[in-house]
């Protein structure tokens, strides 16, 4: 059905070139603030882990990769299925979708808030990975649904990644209050109101969208790809505990990357598969695909490294760690307004280049500048800020290339896609910078341990504890206690570890950058499109201009937008 047609019998007819604001405008207003809460309260549950590491680390006693599970555990679903969210959104609605992973993220918070042990935690962070995994694709193809241009796009889309970041400040903030206060738990609590209050704003302000593609599920690829990811996974978590030899981390690597092959021979072959792997042959859109990967990957592990050398490394208080995350994430946020600008009058390599540069910049600093027995703030301002402000000047033209990309009938593909580079580069942030970290500090500290003067009635036990727990686990032994005069060599091998950590993200950020560069094409952009919902909008919101919802006429007339610029349909893009 038509958008003309669906406004005839939804509002009646409108007079062309009647003024005033259109009808519609209030929907998609509605929309976009409620993709927006979505996504921002599925970043909070994924962000509070990082806030909490030492918390969880003396509150649980973790050892070796305890806590990295807890990160991985939300990561792992979020991944495995966002490919079958975007299909589950496109056939049955993604109001309804982001409002069912809405009340999933309250379950798994409740879980995490009541959790007794570590192994809890896991499945807490694990159901709430799952809701999240839902609201991420679900919560952009509703973007990309009530927005017509690719300019508009552009800049709800610029609305969204802001309050996806948004979400990440105000994790630490919460995690640290409470943490600070003894009561860790009472953040996860507030998560839980926060989704429902969310599945509210949902029900009562979205409009409903859907795709008439006709796509059904894809089960042997949707069970190929998890069980290759989560072996795959697995083996990288393992490996610095097990030793990377291990029987069981080389036979679930193997194992893990046969499946993921499997899966790619499955979507070459199935009527309706998982991911179009066609999306691929479009030149722009696969180099997006990797700088999600890899630059999102850079960009999580800087934050990871940062929560774990303030965390369980030097100890400090968890509201620094929360302060410091104003810095990482505050930038996208406050920067909404320059991006969104910035997108719709700069070339696009250019912008993404640029974030890139300075996620390489922060990394290096980190590794380079940093001293693990300086537990002064003064010395993470600098690089925390520039990796802030590379990932406010990444995670928007890169999501909006890539929706942009793809005729907007694949919305939900799309987006769901895009999330999941993205997340996948998010999961092997924690993921890849743990096993660096902690295989290079656990050599170094053997080493030490080997060649060290200590007597040996603190020689003995600091062997014991390091074999058993590895190096977290003597760095947090009492200096008092039998082995803790050992810990200044835990410690140092732990900010030796995390600086090869922050040297692997800014490598990565580097090469991510000049691909963008030398890589990405002039592509043409594409017409305006007649939005896909179920909940159908006016007609006026997209053929009559108005106070506030002019834009859209002026596009397909060719005529200067609000702003002035001239937006002619099939304009060439950049």
């Amino acid at each position: 059905m038509s958008t003309q047609t669906a406004a005839a019998s939804a509002s009646g007819p409108v007079a062309a070139g009647t003024p005033g604001p259109a009808p519609g405008l209030t929907k998609i207003n509605g929309t976009i603030v409620a993709a927006a809460v979505a996504v921002l309260v599925a970043q909070l549950a994924n962000a509070l882990p990082g806030a909490l590491n030492g918390t969880f680390q003396q509150y649980f006693g973790t050892v070796g990769s305890q806590l990295t599970w807890i990160t991985a555990g939300f990561m792992i679903p979020v991944v495995v299925f966002e490919l079958t969210f975007g299909m589950l959104g496109d056939r049955f609605g993604h109001r309804k979708l982001t409002v069912i992973g809405a009340v999933t993220v309250a379950l798994g918070s409740l879980v995490c808030a009541l959790a007794p042990s570590v192994q809890v935690m896991w499945i807490g962070s694990a159901i709430n990975g799952l809701g999240a995994g839902a609201m991420y694709p679900a919560s952009l193809a509703l973007v990309a649904a009530v927005t017509v241009t690719p300019r508009q796009r552009a800049r709800a889309i610029a609305v969204w990644a802001g309050c996806l970041s948004a979400g990440g400040i105000v994790a630490p903030l919460l995690g640290g209050g409470f943490a600070s206060a003894g009561a860790w738990q009472w953040s996860y609590g507030v998560v839980v109101g926060l989704c429902l209050l969310t599945a509210v704003v949902c029900l009562v302000w979205s409009a409903e969208s859907t795709s008439q593609s006709g796509r059904r599920l894809d089960l042997w690829g949707q069970v190929a790809f998890a069980l290759g990811l989560i072996l795959v996974l697995f083996g990288l978590v393992q490996g610095p505990e097990s030793g990377w030899g291990a029987p069981a981390v080389v036979s679930s690597l193997i194992a893990g990357i046969v499946l993921l092959a499997v899966f790619v021979a499955i979507e070459t072959r199935v009527e309706h598969p998982l991911l179009k792997l066609s999306l691929f042959r479009n030149v722009n859109y696969s180099i997006t695909s990797v700088i999600a990967v890899v630059g999102m990957f850079a960009f999580l592990g800087i934050c990871f490294s940062f929560s774990m050398w303030l965390g369980p490394v030097q100890h400090q208080d968890p509201i620094n760690i929360g302060l410091l995350f104003l810095l990482l994430q505050g930038p996208a946020f406050v920067l909404i307004p320059l991006i969104s600008w910035l997108m719709t009058r700069v070339p696009d390599r250019f912008v993404l280049s640029a974030g890139l540069a300075l996620l390489a910049v922060a990394g290096l600093l980190g590794a380079t500048t940093l001293d693990v027995t300086d537990r002064g703030m003064g010395q993470f301002l600098m690089p925390a800020l520039l990796a802030g402000l590379g990932f406010a000047f990444t995670l928007s033209p890169m999501t909006a290339l890539a929706i942009n990309t793809v005729p907007r009938d694949l919305a939900g593909m799309a987006s769901a896609t895009t999330n999941l580079l993205r997340d996948l580069g998010f999961a092997l942030g924690p993921v890849l910078v743990g096993a660096v970290a902690l295989s290079g500090a656990a050599r170094q500290l053997g080493a030490s341990l080997a060649t060290s003067t200590l007597p040996p009635d603190q020689l003995g036990p600091a062997q014991g504890i390091f074999e058993a727990g590895g190096p977290f686990a003597l760095n947090s032994i009492p200096p008092q206690a039998p082995g803790g005069a050992a810990g200044e060599l835990a410690l140092q091998s732990l900010g030796t570890g995390f600086g090869q950590a922050f040297l692997m993200c800014a490598i990565a950020a580097g090469l991510s950058a000049l691909l963008v560069l030398v890589g990405l094409r002039k592509a043409p952009e594409p017409a305006p499109e007649p939005e896909l919902l179920a909940d159908p909008l006016p007609a006026a919101v997209t053929a009559h201009p108005g106070p506030q919802g002019g834009r859209h006429a002026a596009a397909a007339a060719g005529r200067p937008d609000a702003d002035g610029a001239p937006e002619p349909a099939g304009a060439p893009g950049r």
